[in-house]
């Protein structure tokens, strides 16, 4: 019997993936409409900042979350980003060069990978620590050369520049901060979009071999320094384009952008916000503005309290808050995250009480020592507090202790009722897979 073959083409469809386009599409949508919600100066200012440390962070995370390497140094590829856009801005307004305002961050970002390709290829000759210490030892030396050169670096006061440069196109001259935020918004999304879509090509799911398994990368015949070179290739690309509209944004470029302080940010609000989620390093870049930007201007004690935060975290969400925003969500897609509410309000509660007398012992202690002549009154939270009265620090120290407490006995409940919801819900797969 002949076997008759069929020349007609085979298309194969696709659905589309709803979730996704709703996301991305919910992440546009509020790229656009926040600076309509919040229309004062500081408000667009710490959005341009936002939008400018979503970026940073995110790239910083191809080595941390998705390459784990642990970076102490990578704000050298932001900082001198910054200094190259800041220097071919100056080029632009002295009509040395002919380049659109809105293209500078792309110098920043060529900056960043030539920089990256340059220091990268010995860096990423060695992981874990080793590779941890060199990253240290090439940021402090590239910080104590921006003191040594000061023709490039600008000294202590830096490098400034002007943003309005030429005439407006379609009245778009860059002078108003909306102007700019859109701009940055713009970037923030393309960036974001091109680092999630690294994500998911061969060379994202290397890294992440890479990262859990490189004997085994090895043996299937890849180099895992290879590998390692080209993701911080790309990560200093994607920190430049930051540094670049950091350049804009501010008009000036000083040394404390390639400093210790600006990678050790990365490190930590990377980490609190969840390194091996994607979307964790947006929530902590959103939080690394929020603590630099206000928290700094509401207490002495900033870096205090954030100590506090990240020492908690790691003790007990070591995934970051995106890990307890998706196992949460597990619960909710069984069902189940109704049963724990109460249990969530008691641990907000007993954690919120021990925290206001825990804050209020640290504000009377930096008053004490920091605004004695002011006198030994303050405000704390709406009240006066006696920062030399026995009474108030019997009070505050009351507040700890019995927060604690509560903290305690409902720690031991949550915990007994979460292996409860997990059983139940390990039960529920099971029965599905079943069926």
């Amino acid at each position: 019997m002949a076997h008759i073959h069929e020349n007609r083409p085979h298309f194969h469809f696709r659905p589309y993936n709803v979730g996704r386009w709703v996301v991305w599409g919910a992440f546009a949508l509020v790229l656009i409409v926040a600076p309509l919600l919040w229309k004062s100066s500081f408000a667009q200012t710490m959005l341009s900042q936002i939008g400018i440390a979503i970026i940073a962070c995110l790239a910083y995370n191809i080595l941390l979350g998705q390459g784990g390497m642990l970076s102490f140094g990578h704000a050298v590829y932001s900082g001198l980003g910054s200094f190259l856009a800041i220097h071919t801005l100056n080029l632009v307004t002295a009509g040395k060069l002919s380049l659109p305002v809105s293209l500078i961050p792309i110098v920043g970002g060529l900056a960043g990978l030539f920089f990256a390709a340059l220091l990268g290829y010995v860096t990423t000759k060695k992981a874990g620590t080793t590779f941890a210490m060199i990253t240290l030892g090439i940021g402090e030396l590239v910080w104590s050369m921006s003191l040594m050169i000061p023709e490039f670096f600008g000294g202590e006061g830096g490098v400034s520049g002007n943003r309005v440069v030429g005439q407006p196109f379609f009245g778009i001259s860059f002078g108003p901060q909306i102007q700019v935020y859109y701009l940055i918004a713009a970037y923030a999304f393309v960036c974001t979009a091109a680092m999630f879509a690294l994500t998911r090509t061969p060379l994202g799911r290397l890294l992440n071999a890479v990262r859990d398994n490189p004997e085994r990368v090895e043996f299937i015949g890849y180099s895992t320094q290879h590998v390692r070179y080209m993701a911080f290739m790309i990560s200093g690309f994607f920190s430049g384009i930051a540094g670049g509209l950091g350049a804009l944004n501010f008009e000036i470029v000083t040394a404390e952008v390639v400093g210790a302080a600006r990678s050790g940010a990365y490190l930590l609000f990377v980490f609190l916000g969840g390194a091996t989620f994607f979307f964790g390093s947006i929530i902590g870049a959103v939080l690394m503005v929020v603590a630099l930007v206000l928290l700094s201007e509401l207490t002495s004690a900033w870096l205090l309290y954030l100590g506090i935060v990240f020492l908690f975290m790691v003790m007990y969400a070591p995934g970051g808050i995106a890990s307890l925003i998706m196992m949460n969500l597990r619960l909710a897609a069984f069902g189940k995250l109704r049963q724990i509410w109460g249990s969530y309000l008691a641990l907000g509660g007993a954690a919120a009480t021990a925290l206001v007398g825990v804050s209020a012992m640290i504000e009377m202690l930096y008053h004490l020592q920091l605004n004695q002549a002011l006198g030994p009154t303050m405000r704390f939270m709406g009240a006066t507090l006696n920062a030399k009265g026995t009474d108030t620090w019997f009070g505050a120290g009351l507040l700890v202790v019995v927060g604690v407490a509560l903290f305690e006995l409902a720690r031991r409940m949550f915990s007994r009722q979460w292996s409860t919801i997990q059983e139940e819900i390990e039960k529920e797969i099971k029965r599905r897979e079943a069926l």
